[in-house]
């Protein structure tokens, strides 16, 4: 290789380095699915410490799945309350992680297959209950990665995931309240929560290199404290286990009254 040669890829190396930054590099097409590093630590407070000892033993459940198709790789998170227990996870069991599905049709099958698990346990959950019985909340957030470069986000009820990207907090909204180029997210200040009663939002985005964690947690968490707030207190913990039991705590030491589950997913 002559010295001019070197010269020029040497020059386009540090201009790639300068547009693209020095964590980009975890995006690579050419980087198999499998290398790209994503942690994940999660915490379930005891209903017993929330409410004084009482008998309830309606615990929320977190889900943690992978899953390898040809050349993709699938994570799916979850937070569900009892009312919800297993009913998605086994819908996208056999209707999702069972079908051999193309990497370019992935994301939009995803969203498809969410809504429709979602909707068909809030039916099954509205029929149980008698006219006459008290409005049952139903409460869940889960996520899918799709190759650690996209996300796929369902929030149900008081229940959600926030987005830290370069050290701000972002949630999922509704097409209703899109405001942003990005606008499945928006930047809340005040913590407001768009999803009222048992209303669904699912919505979808990219991973990119300023992508840093993602919050799931239960309206223990966010009846307490703002977005912005949950991502300030945990963004300067790298281990994501250590990071989920630091909000489940706060959560207890601010008197939270609600379920109090957390489960923290960070891109390395």
């Amino acid at each position: 290789m002559g010295i001019r040669e070197f010269h020029i890829k040497l020059k386009a190396f540090r201009v790639k380095r300068f547009f693209f930054g020095r964590r980009r590099n975890r995006w690579s097409a050419n980087k198999p699915s499998w290398l790209i590093p994503i942690t994940h630590g999660h915490h379930v407070v005891d209903h017993h410490v929330i409410k004084g000892g009482s008998g309830d033993s309606d615990f929320d459940s977190v889900v943690i799945q992978r899953e390898q198709m040809d050349h993709t790789e699938l994570w799916y998170f979850g937070i569900f309350d009892a009312a919800v227990g297993d009913g998605v996870t086994k819908y996208m069991q056999s209707h999702f992680f069972g079908k051999k599905l193309k990497e370019c049709h992935m994301r939009r099958k995803t969203k498809e297959t969410l809504k429709r698990a979602y909707l068909g346990v809030r039916t099954k959950i509205k029929e149980a209950h008698k006219p006459e019985e008290e409005t049952c909340r139903i409460s869940s957030t889960s996520v899918m990665v799709i190759n650690g470069e996209k996300l796929v986000i369902a929030n149900m009820g008081d229940y959600r995931t926030v987005l830290c990207r370069n050290g701000v907090a972002y949630q999922i909204i509704g097409r209703h309240n899109q405001s942003t180029k990005r606008h499945w997210y928006r930047k809340l200040f005040s913590g407001t929560k768009y999803s009222k009663g048992s209303e669904l939002v699912v919505g979808s985005d990219r991973i990119d290199s300023d992508t840093e964690f993602l919050i799931l947690a239960s309206n223990g968490i966010w009846e307490v404290m703002k977005n912005q707030e949950a991502v300030n207190l945990v963004r300067h913990i790298e281990d994501p286990q250590e990071a989920a039991e630091c909000l489940t705590k706060e959560a207890l030491i601010r008197m939270s009254k609600g379920n109090i589950s957390c489960l923290i997913i960070r891109f390395d």
